[in-house]
């Protein structure tokens, strides 16, 4: 029943996705296949209807973007009109001669009932009809929505800096923020394409006159020419048809053109137009005594119809005594007081600590030019890849990072983006939406011009070029990415650096939670028998700092309940932990089975650093440390030419001394005690470093 039911639904969504473009495709093929005037009728009929439904829309939206497909809505019916004109002049031209019942009877009855047998009277009407509806409603239609979008526009960075302050004052959430950034934007577009759509309304106006015309002369052509009818017959017949079916397009067309002006001209408020009216208008009983009292005035003047103006100066002052006894039925305010002074009493909110938002973990701030690449309702593809990102660092490092915060910043410029840690910005560069970035990889053949810069990600020399230019970038050996790649490969290398501070108590009890379902007892005999949960932390915080991943959460927990018991300074720990990751450590920098071919200290060197080890002395004398930085910085950049890890082996005791000394500055280099390397793997030294000179 339930599998019934979900096709059904799918069926009738399926449905109402083909409605738009069958209809459009049946209104084409209007234009070519013959019609018989009884479809003509019907189709006449639908467009009469159709058309009081879009007025009767207009009247009782309460804002623009209620009737935000009014835009389309006008292309459609001005499409329609125009292809019933030219299934009606191709019947009027080829079967006129029988009648004027020859295009259906809706033709004949409008032609009959404006013309009569006057036919000078009935072009003159259409004539008129067209000019009010070319001259008077598009055109101020048109005019108002040009006016309103360009204020629109201009009024956007404001609305926006006012939504962000209502947010920052916690007036507002994430939500409503993000509904009301969206219903600007869509403000913005709906009064841009009514600019655009009243030009269609415009341009029917014009060709309603042109294929009168044409219908006219063409049917007095063939009438005479080639039916041999009398002149005079003919242009009964034509002349009736023409003007009828002018008509039958020209007042759907000006009731259309009344509901734009109606839609366009509405000032926001939360009523119709019927109740702003009765409310605005009526709502005056002096407005009405007035009026009534000059009207009345002008009932009496000699030689005027006397009855109409005395009886509606009666109904407006009927009109007046009923509204003001209505509003002297009203509570009125109390004799001192006023009602804007009223809400001065009430007492302010008392601050609570509701009031105390939290820093975020991780958060994204882009500029405005930047929101589509974030906006779920525009599909942002920043947001997908985020999560692709988030998903993918999981897999990596061994630990879901938190989520993180995007919102946009009207304070950078426009392209910007900034990435925050616990509040504090990590990243700042600029982005170009709709343009590419050219990366130099080193192996360029041909220059492209475009804004010159630098990779965010690994400072690498680049170009924001055009998209016209992506081809010749490419071919000329640039690797080149799209703007949301940019931020998203910048975002994953922030994290993959920043992931031992994104590790907090939150994600570590998630961690060791998830772990617990396979190996409850493992975890239960940990912590926190033998150690603390904020010792576990401080461990998988150094690997995290050495970029050794955390995946292997089993030989983790293992290691450190082993060796629990003899020691709890995280360090010894961490050390104990890499001996037991070191198949993972060696694998995760020399993957396969080949040799290892590293960077050694030389023996002088060596047994300098060992003698400082074993005094427990964690200073390094200048001279010695700066010539070891050179030479292990000389070799370590001898590594990476010839395509290799930047790798140096010491001793256990070395390790932990000289990761701390040369990550910061040497961060791709990865230091590794002998004791890390697993009995299957077969070590090479490449090179030596630390020799005095």
């Amino acid at each position: 029943m339930n599998g019934a039911l979900s096709f059904d639904f799918r069926g009738a969504a399926m449905l109402r996705g083909l409605a738009g473009p069958l209809l459009i495709v049946m209104i084409l093929a209007m234009m070519i296949l013959p019609l018989p005037p009884f479809v003509l009728d019907v189709l006449f009929t639908f467009n009469i209807a159709f058309a009081i439904m879009v007025l009767l829309t207009g009247i009782y939206t309460v804002k623009p973007l209620d009737f935000a497909v009014f835009p389309t809505v006008l292309l459609v019916t001005t499409l329609l009109r125009l292809s019933l004109n030219i299934a009606s002049t191709r019947v009027v031209l080829l079967e006129g001669h029988t009648g004027p019942d020859a295009a259906g009877k809706v033709i004949e009855s409008f032609g009959h009932f404006v013309v009569g047998d006057n036919y000078a009277v009935g072009l003159v009407v259409f004539v008129i009809m067209v000019v009010i509806n070319f001259v008077v409603i598009t055109k101020g239609a048109g005019r108002i929505a040009e006016v309103s979008a360009r204020f629109t526009l201009d009024a956007m960075p404001g609305k926006q800096m006012a939504i962000d302050a209502d947010l920052n004052a916690g007036l507002i959430g994430e939500d409503e923020a993000r509904r009301r950034r969206t219903e600007i934007a869509q403000e913005a577009d709906f009064y841009g394409s009514m600019d655009g759509a009243s030009k269609f309304v415009r341009g029917d106006a014009v060709a309603g006159i042109i294929i009168v015309v044409i219908n006219i002369l063409g049917g007095l052509a063939i009438g005479v020419l080639q039916h041999d009818m009398e002149f005079s017959a003919a242009a009964k017949t034509y002349v009736l048809l023409s003007i009828g079916d002018g008509l039958v397009a020209q007042i759907p067309a000006l009731v259309i053109s009344t509901a734009a002006g109606l839609v366009v001209a509405r000032v926001g408020t939360d009523q119709n137009m019927g109740q702003q009216m009765i409310s605005q208008m009526f709502g005056r009983p002096q407005a009405l005594a007035i009026t009534a009292a000059i009207v009345g005035f002008l009932g009496l003047v000699p030689g005027m119809p006397h009855f109409a103006f005395l009886l509606l100066a009666a109904g407006l002052a009927w009109a007046a005594h009923i509204m003001a006894k209505r509003q002297a039925q009203q509570p009125q305010p109390a004799a001192g007081t006023s009602i804007a002074a009223a809400p001065a009493s009430v007492e302010p909110v008392e601050v609570s600590w509701n009031d105390v938002v939290p820093v975020d973990v991780l958060g994204l701030e882009v500029g405005y030019r930047l929101v589509p690449l974030v906006d779920k309702g525009q599909d942002g593809e920043l947001l997908k890849r985020i999560k692709a990102i988030r998903k993918k660092f999981a897999q990596d490092i061994g630990f879901l990072p938190p989520a993180i915060h995007i919102r946009d910043n009207l304070e950078l410029r426009p392209g910007a983006y900034r990435v925050l840690l616990k509040g504090v910005e990590i990243a700042y560069h600029d982005a170009h939406p709709g343009m590419f970035l050219a990366i130099n990889p080193g192996r360029v053949t041909q220059q492209v011009s475009g804004i010159t810069t630098t990779d965010p990600a690994f400072g690498l020399p680049a170009v924001w070029i055009d998209a016209a230019a992506r081809d010749a970038a490419q071919a000329g050996g640039y690797t080149v990415v799209d703007a949301s790649t940019v931020i998203a490969t910048h975002i994953s290398q922030l994290i993959h650096g920043h992931s031992a501070e994104l590790l907090g108590r939150p994600e570590l009890q998630q961690l060791v939670e998830h772990v617990s379902r396979d190996t409850p007892k493992l975890v239960e005999d940990l912590t926190p028998k033998l150690l603390p949960l904020s010792v576990v932390q401080r461990v998988l915080q150094n690997l995290l700092d050495e970029q050794v991943h955390i995946r292997d959460m089993r030989t983790i927990l293992e290691t450190l309940a082993a060796h629990a018991a003899r020691t709890q300074d995280p360090a010894e720990l961490t050390g104990e932990v890499r001996i037991a990751l070191g198949r993972a450590i060696a694998q995760q920098n020399f993957p396969g089975s080949s040799d290892m071919q590293v960077i050694a200290l030389d023996p002088g060197m060596e047994r300098l650093l060992m003698q400082a080890a074993a005094a427990d002395s964690a200073v390094i004398e200048p001279t010695l440390a700066e010539n070891l930085l050179r030479n292990v910085q000389s070799a370590a950049q001898q590594q990476e030419q010839m395509g290799l890890p930047a790798v140096l082996l010491v001793p256990q005791q070395l390790r932990a001394l000289l990761s701390r000394f040369l990550r910061r500055s040497i961060p791709q280099l990865k230091v590794l005690s002998h004791s890390e390397v697993p009995d299957t793997r077969t070590i090479k030294v490449v090179s030596i470093a630390g020799g005095r000179q």
